[in-house]
């Protein structure tokens, strides 16, 4: 697998030099979801593993800005792609092709739906050297999102959402996407941020497919990649109890952040991060 995806990564580096369509030159300083390369130790041997940082539903790579600052001037590389959430065979595939580019060792971080689809993504990588699981889903093989979150009772997600259709490619039925109501998302989503932020992320929320987050998850990663998980006790989506099962499930190493909501890496950040390199020294 490793031999079959090297000359990928050299065609791949000889187009983006050949085009000039990726530079560090021309990404935005501040961007938190860019590809950014403080210095040239990940590609050496001993060298901190790339931090690839996967969003979930209602949130976007911007949701991880905190945490990625705190990894860049740690001296980490940090990617932070765009979750499509549209279907999960298809954004993990996604996830997965973003690492077949990335030298060197990696450790996959996922919040929310996104820790569903670093379960699935880091099937057959043998770079992914550990699983981080942030108030996220790490479902077994056949279990979906929407199964899980019922599994213990708590969330109150189920009686906030509000549906919209969107149109499906040569289907003529619609797909129904799944939105927070503004008016609730700040009690359901993100209570330990002030109202102010979270008026401002419920105009911009990305939403979930329906469709995608029924979907069945894969043989799982973490039966063969270590995994970590970061419990938010006050987490109003993912209730603690099915956090708590999913994490003892996988073996993880676990840490509760007190009073925490589901936007953990965005109130409490500093925990996330310690997490992670919990992980990189156990793994290196």
């Amino acid at each position: 697998m490793v031999s079959e995806r090297h000359p990928r990564r050299r065609v791949l580096g000889g187009l983006l030099a050949a085009s000039g369509a990726l530079t560090l030159g021309t990404a935005a300083p501040a961007a938190a979801d860019a590809l950014t390369a403080p210095d040239a130790r990940s590609t050496t041997t001993g060298a901190r593993p790339t931090v690839v940082l996967v969003h979930g539903v209602f949130a976007d790579a911007s949701g991880w800005n905190a945490v990625t600052t705190r990894l860049l001037k740690a001296g980490y590389q940090v990617i932070a792609p765009a979750n499509p959430l549209r279907d999960l065979a298809d954004d993990s595939a996604y996830v997965s092709s973003v690492i077949d580019t990335i030298p060197g060792p990696v450790i996959l971080v996922g919040h929310s739906y996104g820790g569903e689809v670093i379960t699935n993504a880091a099937r057959g990588h043998a770079s992914v050297k550990a699983l981080v699981y942030v108030a996220a889903f790490a479902p077994d093989e056949g279990e979906s999102a929407l199964q899980l979150a019922e599994k213990f009772p708590g969330s109150r997600l189920p009686g906030a959402l509000l549906p919209r259709p969107y149109p499906i490619p040569g289907s003529t039925d619609p797909g129904i996407d799944g939105y927070i109501d503004p008016a609730k998302f700040h009690d359901v989503f993100a209570q330990d941020l002030p109202r102010s932020q979270t008026t401002v992320m419920a105009t911009a929320q990305r939403p979930g497919s329906v469709g995608g987050l029924g979907g069945p998850s894969g043989v799982p990663a973490w039966r063969t990649v270590p995994s970590w998980y970061v419990v938010a006790t006050a987490d109003r989506v993912i209730p603690p109890a099915v956090q708590r099962f999913m994490a003892e499930r996988a073996r993880s190493e676990v840490v509760e952040v007190r009073g925490a909501s589901h936007v953990v890496m965005m109130s409490r950040p500093d925990s996330v991060v310690r997490h992670i390199e919990a992980a990189y020294r156990a793994t290196r």
